[in-house]
């Protein structure tokens, strides 16, 4: 009997541990980082819900704030049509109520979905999927006409050409006259290419930088939405599934020292409820967390009341 019941005490303890150890504070992980709550009015942008062109929205779309001005781009369809998906744009006061551009969409001789978009000087550069799921470059001056740059070019770290197959949610960070693209290979892990000139990209090595699981959050899918610098450690926020049929994604971070080596939270999902391709943008010295799949929510800091 005693032996039985040193056992059960001894797995109550370990089992404690185990939740304290979850629970406490990482500093690695700081709050303004991982700690959202939903906006009271969600979803605050959706497919129209008819016969358009974006009836539907999918994938990544991206959000810019430029002063008191908010700019996202997005990617529409329709659910009875399987052809080409299209670029649309809409603006918006606050980052919550949105408006569509009239002359959606704005880029139709190209297939344009799951977006990062940074702005160098006065050019808008997107990266994008196309179709096939392959990455290409659009840039733009003033954010609603993009030329199409063509398909991104990667190369192994030996200089050999990728080999043929996908290579899609792109993700850019640039530094210094280095630009930095994350990238995956159907879902199955995140690996990073770098250039100088945005014509040719080679990989920093051919093994992934992100790689599914061990966990069960992630353990089927992968794929990098943004990085962010925050107090001198980068941040990667992507999307993952816990199922082999992806029917379900989550949003969650990793944390870096050198854009190669992370470590992922250990309480990923941050954002669960298949709430997808989340990117954060400032806002006034914090953060508010958009997720973009199937339709756009708005997840406000933690501790700061609704609008």
């Amino acid at each position: 009997m005693k032996k039985a019941l040193l056992i059960l005490l001894s797995i109550s303890f370990f089992f404690a541990g185990t939740r304290s150890e979850r629970n406490a504070p990482d500093p690695e992980f700081p709050a303004e980082l991982i700690r959202f709550k939903p906006y009271a009015h969600n979803p605050v942008f959706t497919g129209t819900g008819t016969a358009t062109w974006d009836e539907r929205i999918r994938e990544r779309g991206y959000i810019l704030k430029e002063g008191k001005e908010w700019f996202m781009w997005y990617t529409g369809y329709r659910k009875s049509e399987d052809r080409t998906k299209y670029l649309g744009y809409a603006t918006s006061s606050d980052g919550l109520t949105w408006k569509r551009y009239e002359r959606n969409p704005i880029h139709k001789a190209h297939w344009v979905e799951d977006m990062s978009v940074l702005k160098v000087g006065k050019t808008y550069y997107m990266f994008a999927e196309g179709k096939d799921d392959i990455a290409h470059l659009l840039t733009s001056t003033d954010r609603i006409n993009w030329q199409e740059q063509g398909p991104i070019t990667i190369r192994y770290t030996n200089g050999k050409s990728l080999s043929p197959g996908p290579y899609g949610t792109p993700a850019i960070w640039k530094e210094g006259n280095t630009w930095y693209l994350f990238y995956e290979r159907n879902d199955a892990a995140v690996w990073l290419a770098t250039s100088k000139d945005l014509k040719t990209w080679t990989n920093v090595q051919d093994e992934p930088v992100l790689k599914c699981g061990p966990e069960t959050y992630d353990q089927f899918a992968v794929a990098t939405n943004q990085i962010i610098r925050h107090k001198g450690l980068y941040y990667m926020y992507y999307h993952a599934s816990a199922f082999k049929d992806w029917r379900e994604w989550s949003t969650n971070i990793a944390v870096s020292s050198d854009l190669i080596h992370w470590k992922k939270y250990r309480n990923n999902p941050i954002i669960g409820n298949n709430t997808s391709s989340g990117i954060v943008v400032p806002d006034g010295g914090q953060y508010r967390l958009y997720t973009m799949h199937p339709e756009v929510k708005v997840f406000l800091p933690a501790g700061r009341v609704d609008q």
